[in-house]
């Protein structure tokens, strides 16, 4: 392309500053180094992780940054060394390198990588140290080693997944986060078995996903928990076959839960990153063999719950991107939403600009979406 080994000037939403508006800005887009890819992103969506980083995260060193991880888009250039991308090619950038050498990539067991972004120590500022983006003269970070509230970004090829030409960029972007994150946590970590009884917390897209994973799984009930009744209908559509509002109860929800399943749940997914809604997920399962899984993200708190309810049998884990190794599953998710094995268009209840990014991120903070895409650049 024309664009080639130059400095690409074009609009991205900069976060200057925590608990602030994102600001469109003109920024700098440096040429792929080695081993890198530069994308056009032609579309992303709005997870809550980006409002976490905006609004939770206290910790300065994180900002200024471009935010956005959920995304999808076609390869504008690569730099030396790699061989697996070129210009032209539909991809996801992923927040989950897989680098396919290291101990944890070459393991069944994890879908942990050694040579992602967040091993180089930098968990508080939720991105990598260096960056090929800069505005204002000064260095931009991106979020989760991606910052995709751009129309251009730079990645390494690691945390690249290429996808079938055919998919919808529009559609698919969220299968690079919410989907994959929900759906994963529920068949992959929990491993919920057929005929097994569920409870997810949270009804966002990652908690809709996980609905949509336990029963492709095979769970035969599926408690759906959530504070806002406007979620039931949607619970229910993706497989949901009963839904609580806790603030229709006096009790704490563990023991509604455990009233209503005779003991427990046989599995359970907080996808809220509340550590109190997390101890409640856990004191909702049944002893003996109940597990409970750990997906929503929280890096500023400790979690805490008695003893006995590990002793009584239970297992708690934890669950990063739905445990897909990043490259591999995405293409395959990808090519399960092509198959119509996957439910993806009805996560997006909202699309728009990238201009109207601070719109997006306002409907997201008052629950009043699933997922909001934002139209990028044009393909």
């Amino acid at each position: 392309m024309a664009t080639a080994g130059k400095v690409i000037r074009c609009k991205a939403a900069v976060a200057w500053e925590s608990n602030k508006p994102v600001v469109i800005e003109d920024i700098e887009v440096a040429p792929p180094q080695a081993n890198e890819v530069r994308i056009k992103i032609v579309a992303t969506a709005v997870c809550h992780s980006d409002l976490y980083q905006l609004f939770e995260n206290k910790h300065k060193d994180g900002f200024p940054t471009v935010l956005g991880h959920e995304a999808a888009g076609i390869v504008e250039s690569v730099g030396p060394g790699v061989t697996e991308y070129r210009p032209g090619d539909h991809v996801i950038p992923l927040f989950l390198s897989q680098c396919r050498e290291c101990r944890f990539c070459k393991s069944p067991k994890t879908n942990q990588c050694d040579k992602g972004w967040a091993n180089a120590g930098r968990h508080n500022a939720m991105a990598p140290l260096e960056s090929r983006l800069t505005c204002r003269g000064k260095k931009v970070l991106q979020f989760f080693g991606t910052g995709t509230f751009s129309e251009y970004t730079v990645v390494n090829q690691m945390a690249v997944a290429k996808i079938d030409p055919a998919a919808p960029l529009d559609k698919v972007c969220v299968i690079g986060c919410g989907i994959c994150t929900g759906y994963g946590a529920a068949v992959n970590t929990a491993k919920v078995e057929p005929g097994s009884t569920c409870a997810v917390f949270g009804l966002g897209a990652v908690g809709l996903a996980a609905v949509m994973g336990c029963k492709a799984a095979g769970a035969k009930r599926i408690i759906a928990v959530d504070i806002n009744p406007e979620k039931a209908e949607k619970a229910k559509f993706f497989g949901a076959t009963d839904f609580v509002n806790p603030k229709d109860h006096s009790k704490p929800i563990s023991q509604v839960l455990s009233e209503m399943t005779d003991g427990g749940v046989d599995f359970s997914l907080e996808c809220v990153g509340n550590v109190g809604v997390m101890r409640s997920a856990l004191e909702s399962c049944v002893k003996g063999w109940g597990v409970s899984v750990i997906v929503g993200l929280n890096i500023m708190e400790d979690i805490s719950a008695r003893p006995l309810m590990l002793i009584a049998g239970r297992t708690w884990k934890g669950s990063v991107f739905g445990g897909f190794k990043g490259r591999d599953g995405v293409t395959k998710m990808v090519e399960a939403y092509m198959d119509k094995k996957l439910k993806v268009d009805e996560f997006i209840t909202h699309n728009m600009t990238l201009d109207q990014v601070n719109d997006a991120i306002e409907l997201m903070k008052h629950g009043k979406c699933i997922r909001t895409v934002l139209n990028v650049s044009p393909k």
